[in-house]
Parts: structure tokens; sequence; C-alpha cells
């Protein structure tokens, strides 16, 4: 097969998607399949690209789908797999065109395991591998564990993904927060409550993206996400999804035990002084015999970290980045990015990507953009206040959000040892909690007053979407003062970049401190602890991830890594 990309065609020639929203109460089959695709323009597109008439194509895939919206004309940019009727010239093409990187061999994007334990795997104590934590990184990860027959045990502080959501609804509601199941923690992780994005930038040469993907598919994720160049899900979506893979896991062997957290680690230290993984001490108060455990327990484990670090596990201070929330009516965004496009059913809501390096030094950008979403509160501890954005696989609400934040280092901000960047973070969701009123409400400020440094009494024409609510307040008093600055230079700036940007009725809330993991549990080419084996650090919580698909495709390279390592 040849795979064609940056074939580009004008929105006119794309047929009209007349569909209701796929996370609709009334959707049937029919409104999960993708619209057509412009078949016959392809051909032409993509025989004139290969200089051959269009009847020697076979058959045509499209691969990719994507928009380029950086001129007033808006263009559908496609990437196709196609095979011809003469399959030995595709040979002779793939030589003529071998220096053009938009025509390529169709790469093999099949997963393969890399072994494939006996029936007996598991009978002795101790040889089943652990999987502490169920988000992306820990789905996968027990996953590809149980399709290879390794059994796995998972542990899971929170609770079953609807149990979970019903908790989460307390926060959102009643101002009830629950620390152990709640936006974090709990079945499917803090991946659930949020966008539910499925697109990354990582190096992925063996194409692991693509078997996240494809499983998301088999458990009922829209086709569609194996063709949009950034695919999302959205909250109703996964809830269904993961209970449908822990399902499957279960049927190949693998066991849960939710309400369960790791309170303690059990490790060996010979005589040399190499550090070996024996087991874990529970919060149920038993012991599980563990010689394989991998931490994938994302980035707001606290308790975890400090715990790793008390046992003399190698952890270490990273960057991460801190900020607000910032929220604009969705058609403002979509106006800015698609002029007269704007409300085009084929486009979707509008999304953006903005960066800004202040005079302070400081990067600001966007960060985990949700079109047509809403802020969400994402706080994990009592008395703490943290935002996030969500969104449904429709994407039809009113407003848009993202994160508005500022890279922070251990170097300048935090120097203070490896768990530094935690307490940053908590000194932080502290005053946010105080600003809000102490009630699980969220500070708000107007874009105008924040720029102008006055607390906002009031807001103004936008009504946020944070539950359980905004209280006008002064952001300035729960974030660093560099973080302050950078953020009022730079919106100006987007709002030039961006008409409407910064209009004075926008609404900040914050904040926003749980962008990525403020450690990093370093591991070596094995996988394993740098100096604890047995140890598998993976995900965003270990510092190796950053969203949900990342996190996914870590999950499965050190299942694979592990497996290997126990020669079955």
């Amino acid at each position: 097969m040849i795979r064609i990309s940056e074939l580009k065609l004008p929105l006119t020639a794309l047929p009209v998607e007349v569909r209701r929203a796929a996370d609709a109460p009334s959707e049937t089959d029919e409104d999960r399949i993708s619209a057509p695709h412009p078949e016959d323009a392809l051909r032409t597109l993509a025989s004139q690209a290969l200089g051959i008439d269009p009847q020697a194509i076979d058959q045509l895939h499209v691969f990719k789908r994507s928009f380029d919206a950086r001129k007033a004309d808006l263009l559908a940019v496609f990437i196709v797999d196609i095979t011809l009727n003469d399959q030995a010239s595709e040979a002779f093409l793939l030589n003529k065109f071998e220096s053009n990187s938009h025509i390529q061999a169709t790469p093999n994007m099949t997963w393969q395991a890399p072994c494939h334990a006996p029936a007996h795997f598991g009978a002795q104590k101790g040889e089943r591998p652990v999987v502490v934590g169920f988000g992306p990184c820990g789905i996968f990860a027990a996953l590809v564990l149980a399709q290879m027959g390794l059994k796995p045990i998972v542990i899971e502080r929170g609770t079953p993904v609807r149990q979970r959501t019903k908790d989460t609804w307390g926060l959102w509601r009643k101002h009830v927060l629950n620390p152990r199941s709640n936006v974090q923690f709990g079945e499917g992780g803090a991946g659930t409550f949020s966008d539910g994005k499925l697109y990354s930038q990582i190096k992925d040469p063996r194409h692991l993206g693509r078997k996240v993907m494809q499983e998301f598919v088999r458990f009922g994720a829209p086709e569609e996400i194996l063709l949009v160049s950034k695919p999302h899900i959205g909250t109703f979506r996964l809830v269904t999804m993961v209970m449908s893979i822990r399902e499957t896991i279960e049927k190949l062997g693998g066991e849960y035990r939710f309400q369960t957290r790791v309170e303690d680690f059990d490790i060996a230290t010979d005589a040399s002084g190499n550090r070996t993984m024996r087991g874990l001490h529970l919060s149920d108060g038993s012991y599980l015999e563990a010689q394989h455990v991998i931490m994938a327990v994302g980035h707001s484990a606290r308790d975890t970290f400090y715990k790793l670090h008390e046992r003399g596990v190698h952890v270490e201070a990273k960057p991460f980045a801190i900020g607000v929330r910032i929220e604009h009516p969705q058609s403002l965004i979509d106006r800015a990015r698609y002029g007269a496009d704007a409300g085009n059913k084929i486009l979707g809501p509008a999304a953006y990507s903005l960066s800004h390096t202040a005079s302070n030094g400081r990067s600001v950008y966007s960060f985990c953009m949700c079109p047509g979403g809403r802020v969400v509160a994402a706080a994990s501890e009592e008395g703490r206040v943290v935002t996030n954005g969500m969104s449904q696989y429709s994407r039809a609400e009113f407003n848009a959000n993202s994160g508005l934040v500022v890279d922070i280092s251990p170097e300048r901000d935090f120097p203070g040892g490896p768990l530094a960047g935690v307490e940053l973070q908590r000194h932080w969701e502290t005053q946010a909690f105080l600003a809000g009123g102490s009630s699980y409400q969220a500070p708000g400020q107007r874009l105008e007053d924040f720029v102008a440094g006055r607390p906002s009494t009031a807001l103004g024409s936008i009504t946020p979407s944070y539950q359980p609510g905004v209280h006008p307040s002064d952001l300035s008093t729960c974030l660093p003062d560099f973080v302050t600055q950078a953020i009022r230079e730079a919106l100006p700036v987007f709002g030039r970049k961006m008409p409407g940007y910064d209009h004075p009725d926008v609404v900040l809330t914050g904040v926003e401190s749980r962008t990525s993991s403020p450690i990093r549990i370093r591991r070596g080419e094995n996988c394993q602890s740098i100096n604890t084996s047995g140890l598998y650090p993976a995900g965003e919580g270990a510092g190796y991830a950053g969203g949900i698909l990342s996190a996914a495709v870590d999950g499965i390279k050190v299942a694979e890594a592990l497996a290997l390592t126990l020669e079955v």
C-alpha cells in the first residue's frame, strides 16, 4: 500500500454531516457512522500526486483528516492509503518518489505481543504482576498484561467508575469532597473527567498509539477517532468504555481491588546494596507479595510519592506549570479561528493553541484546551481548590476553556528537594480555597480586573461553567507573583493574535496546578526504577507522560518490558 499525505480540498467538497451528537440519549448505531468521504475527489488528487490514471487505483482508504485554518479559505487535509490494480507497480512508484516525504509505503501498525505466558502462570505467590492505579496508563498496562496471559492484579484507591461519578457530582453539586473518589482518583483516572483528548506529540515509531485507539474503538469509542487528526471521546463515553475494559481484563484472569491504597512498600536490600521489590502493604491491612509492580498512580497521588521517597526509591523534582482556567464563549473562538466558516458543522467547535514569552523570561501558554466544554472542580485533598477542563463528545456547551499557565522549574522556583513541587502546589491550592470563600467555590476574576490588578466584585456578561460555583475575587492572592505578571502581559498579546480573546468580561478561575507531575521517578532502559528492581514507574505520575494517549502508550511499553523480564 502507498500512503499519500497533504491532499487538500475546499470545505465545499466535503459532504455535510447531519448527525445527532454521539453522546445523546437517543443515540443509535446509525448515529455512530462517520460521514462519507469525498472519495472521487481524493482519487483524483491521489492519481495526480502519483502521475497515474485514477482508474489504476483499486482501493482508497482515508487514514486521517484535518483542517488547515491558516488562510481565509479553510481547507480539509487528508492522508490516504491506496492499493493499485497492478500491485507490482506500487514498488516502482515508491522507488520513484523515494525522496518525497508525502508519498511513502503504508507502515505496518499492527501490535504484536512480545510473549505469552503459559496457562499455569500465576500459580506461585508473588508471580503475578501488580498494577497500582487504573487511569489510562494503568488501564493499558493491565490490558496488555492480561492479553499476554499474565493475569495482573490491579490496586486502585478509588471506587469503580459508576460510584466514582456519584462521588464526583457530590463535590460539584453539594460542595462535599471525597478524598479517595473524585476527579483525580478512581477507575479511569483523571482522564475520565476531562476532554478525553487522544492526541499527543510523543515519538511513536512502533505506532502504539494506534493500538490504543483501536482498543478504544473496540470498547465503544466512535470509529471517527481513528480518522480525525485530533480525536477526543468525552466523559460520557469514557465511563462505559472503562467498564468494558475492566470486564475484559477480568475475563482474561485479571483481578481488581478497589478502594484499596498502597500504604507501604516492602523492599529488600542485599549485602551488595541491591534493592528488590518484595511486596505491598495495603490499606485494608493485608500484605500482597509482589515481585513486579507497575506504579501508574497519576500526578496527584502525593502520599504515594512521599512513601516512595521515604523508602529510598529515587525520586527527583521536575518542571511543571501553574496558572488559571480561562473561559470564553465558544462562538467567539469559532469566529476568531474560522472567520466566515464559523459554525460550519464539518469543522465543529474551534480549538486554539497560544504561547508567549513574557519579559520576565517565563513561558505563558494555553494548556488542555476544551472546546464546547466546562471548567470542573478537580480537588483531591480537603481544603484545597483545583480546576480542570472537561468536554462531552458533542462539545456542544456554550463556553470554551483552556488552562492559561506559566512554566516553573525546581532550580528557580522550588529548590527544596524532590517533593518541594508538591508543597508548592499544595500552598497555592490552599490559597485558592481561601480566596474562593472556603467552600470549594473557585476564585474567579474578570479579565479586565485581573489585568488592572483590582479584585472583581462581580462577574460580567460571560457566565462561568465551574461547579460548585465561582466566587469573585483576586487571583493574584493564589498565584506566584511571577505567574500573575506573566499572564497579565500575555493576555493583550493573545488578544492581538485572536480578536476577542482579551474581552473585558472573559472569566479567569484558579488555580490550574495539576498540569503534570511535580516529580519524576527515574527509570532505566528496562523500565525499572534505577535503584529498585521490580518497581516499574509509569505514566504521568512518574513523569513519563502528559495526557491520555501518551500515558496509555507508556503503560503498554512498561507492560511489555515487565513481560520480557519474566521470560515466560
